[in-house]
């Protein structure tokens, strides 16, 4: 193996190896739900409230290019537990970050049926 080659592999593996550790370590836990929340009704509305949050944050990776395809109502839907645990960890959107109150907005309209309302 030439010295160029042996760069690249270190390189490489140096890139992994902080990829992994940084998302381990960069996990918060749930965020409480404040008892009597003025946020988390049944008014929460999926139209505008939570896809205007999903557009403008989770599109760009989750736009048919990786999964789950977050572009329809469906396609939420049917991964509603997964969308709310990585938002409510903080684990997602990765190179951005929600409020706390759009991450109450995902959390309450998941907790109340994920409606198409």
């Amino acid at each position: 193996m030439d010295t160029i080659s042996k760069i690249k592999y270190a390189y490489i593996l140096m890139m992994l190896s902080i990829t992994f550790f940084s998302c381990d370590n960069n996990v918060e836990e749930e965020i409480p739900i404040p008892i009597g929340s003025e946020i988390c009704s049944t008014d929460i509305s999926f139209i505008d409230d939570v896809k205007p949050i999903i557009d403008s944050n989770c599109i760009r990776c989750h736009g048919g290019n990786q999964a789950p395809d977050l572009r329809t109502f469906d396609g939420i839907k049917n991964n509603a537990n997964r969308v709310r645990t990585q938002v409510v960890t903080r684990r997602m959107p990765l190179g951005g970050t929600l409020t706390n109150e759009e991450i109450e907005r995902i959390r309450c309209w998941i907790d109340n049926g994920a409606l198409n309302n």
